[in-house]
């Protein structure tokens, strides 16, 4: 009878509706999780009959999905995870550089302020001399302590890298054993919805450590490219990326035995964020810090060695600069005496000539890289400041970015996300539906059994 056969087809497909709603109730708390739902298509009756039909049946399960949504949300994690990873630096080295207590600025004024000590009482006294010296070795210290720190930026900066790399390639490897499987999947008609999601996360986090661009194909499988076009995933097929060197890190990806060299400061995502930063930022403060102290060096050696010490003697340098050097940049002659200081510009104990040239320098110019020229006074006041603009800006850039992730969590939440209250509801009509189907198979079997009983 075909009121049976449509009951039965009908209880059937609306379990495997009840089936799927159960699904998405039980994954509301999945991260990743795409919502599904049965599509049910009437069955035509056979040609030329007087037939309603033939029941109900499920031709697929659903997943609720928007490619254009959930684009937006890899483009999001890109922008969010490239300002993210710089923030905490900016952060560190703006507490650093302006901590009036430590600052470069303020060893500076304490330098010139002794030498305005000793110009004001005595040039021939030990205890202010003294001074003279301690504040240099202290300015020295400041510098030091600075380039520590940008030091100790670079190294995390360049750990923080290969760390991403080797996260990247295993994910890399994982979003094409995923497409292979899909592949594998979708071709012997087996539903994939779980293994799309798994694939989604994985790009999702591929796409915070740089920018991508993702293309559909028609066997359920996403290429995946650099924004600069070089492939990553094709189908089935990885390729690799690689970091060589210690304080010049060069990058490169392979793919199908061919290698490219990457611009990694045009990746985008958390790996472009922290090379734009450390170009861009990072060691152009540091060689201007490096600037600073070599100029700084070099005048008052200058003015030193035009001078004379105590003892009539030709004045000796105080401060020795050490380029490059990744722990003293700068620091006081070894075995410095306070009457090596060439104060006097004619020979004689008392005179000041030459100390009130070496004070006259704080009002002298510098050059300083990316800064230009300024005032030695204001040079450390330029770097900071420098420094804050460039924390602003990524700051504002941070909060945007932060919006545009929010924004398409929950545009694709409103689409693939379960709605416990929509599933509630569908629990019920499913229930409903399975309930009159039975109802309907109970119809039928009494009409059936009376039919019996009268040809009896």
């Amino acid at each position: 009878m075909s009121i049976l056969n449509n009951a039965l087809s009908g209880a059937i497909a609306s379990q495997v509706a009840l089936s799927a709603s159960s699904q998405n109730i039980a994954n509301l708390q999945t991260k990743g999780y795409t919502r599904q739902s049965a599509l049910l298509n009437a069955v035509a009756p056979a040609a030329g009959t007087s037939q309603a039909g033939n029941g109900v049946r499920v031709t697929q399960l659903m997943r609720f999905s928007d490619s254009y949504k959930t684009q937006q949300l890899w483009r999001s994690a890109s922008d969010l995870g490239a300002r993210s990873q710089t923030q905490p630096y900016l952060s560190q080295l703006e507490s650093v550089m302006g901590d009036d207590k430590a600052s470069i600025s303020s060893g500076v004024d304490a330098f010139f302020s002794a030498l305005n000590a000793v110009a004001g009482v005595d040039p021939t006294s030990t205890p202010l001399r003294q001074q003279v010296v301690t504040a240099a070795g202290l300015l020295s210290q400041r510098f030091n302590s600075m380039n520590n720190v940008y030091n100790a930026q670079l190294q995390s900066v360049r750990q923080q890298r290969n760390a991403l790399i080797d996260s990247a390639n295993s994910t890399i490897t994982s979003i094409a054993s995923l497409n292979a499987e899909i592949a594998n999947a979708n071709a012997a008609g087996a539903n994939v919805s779980s293994l799309v999601d798994a694939r989604d996360l994985a790009i999702d986090s591929l796409a915070s450590q740089m920018a991508l661009e993702v293309s559909d194909q028609p066997d359920g499988t996403r290429n995946i490219s650099l924004k600069s076009g070089q492939s990553l995933v094709l189908g089935g097929v990885s390729g690799k990326l690689s970091v060589t060197g210690g304080s010049a890190q060069s990058f490169s990806l392979t793919f199908a035995g061919t290698t490219f060299a990457l611009d990694a400061t045009k990746a985008g995502g958390q790996l472009g964020g922290l090379s734009t930063y450390e170009k861009d930022t990072l060691l152009p403060l540091q060689q201007g810090v490096a600037d600073m102290a070599k100029q700084i060096a070099d005048k008052v050696n200058n003015q030193l060695a035009a001078g004379y010490a105590m003892d009539g003697s030709a004045g000796k340098p105080l401060f020795v600069y050490t380029p490059g050097s990744t722990s003293t940049m700068m620091q006081v002659a070894d075995s410095y005496q306070t009457s090596d200081l060439a104060f006097s510009a004619d020979g004689t104990a008392g005179d000041t000539g030459n100390l009130q040239k070496l004070v006259d320098i704080k009002t002298q110019p510098l050059t300083l890289t990316k800064i230009g020229s300024v005032l030695l006074s204001d040079a450390d006041t330029q770097l900071v400041g420098r420094l804050a603009v460039d924390s602003q800006q990524n700051k504002s850039a941070l909060t945007t970015a932060q919006s545009m992730r929010d924004q398409a969590q929950s545009d694709w939440q409103s689409t693939s996300g379960v709605n416990q209250d929509e599933e509630a509801v569908n629990l019920v009509e499913y229930q409903n539906m399975y309930q009159a189907n039975l109802k309907v198979m109970s119809v039928a079997n009494a009409l059936f059994d009376a039919t019996l009983q009268m040809m009896g």
